[in-house]
């Protein structure tokens, strides 16, 4: 494999089964990187990993990540500079506040395999209007 090189574009490449925007960044064997974007005022649908866990980077976008795994759980806060880990199997859901889209940069390792990866679960927000 040689050299990538990509400019984010505008156009999504894919809807998550969590509802968000995905724009792909890159794939290496080890990880992908994605470009997420929750719309002002959405709160994703719950789900949980099954062979994959994540890094998440906030970019920009004030909200909420809900997570529960093995015991814990907690809501966290996020805005720009926030970063968080979603360990394979983790029950998790986020949601923006504000008036700005949340916007994050998700790593995934393995590479994300296609959709039958995230399943759904309880939601700990509603998604109703």
């Amino acid at each position: 494999m040689g050299f990538e090189s990509k400019q984010l574009g505008e156009n999504i490449d894919a809807i998550a089964p969590d509802g968000s925007e995905i724009r792909l960044i890159g794939v290496r064997p080890g990880g992908s990187m994605a470009h997420c974007t929750l719309p002002a005022g959405a709160t994703s649908l719950a789900v949980r990993h099954q062979t994959v866990e994540e890094i998440w980077y906030v970019l920009s976008g004030d909200g909420e990540v809900w997570r529960s795994f093995e015991g814990d759980e907690e809501v966290t806060p996020v805005s720009a500079g926030t970063a968080l880990t979603i360990p394979r199997g983790a029950h998790f859901q986020f949601r923006t506040l504000g008036d700005e889209p949340l916007r994050i940069v998700l790593v995934t390792m393995p590479p994300w395999p296609g959709e039958d990866e995230a399943v759904q679960v309880d939601d700990h927000w509603t998604t109703e209007g």
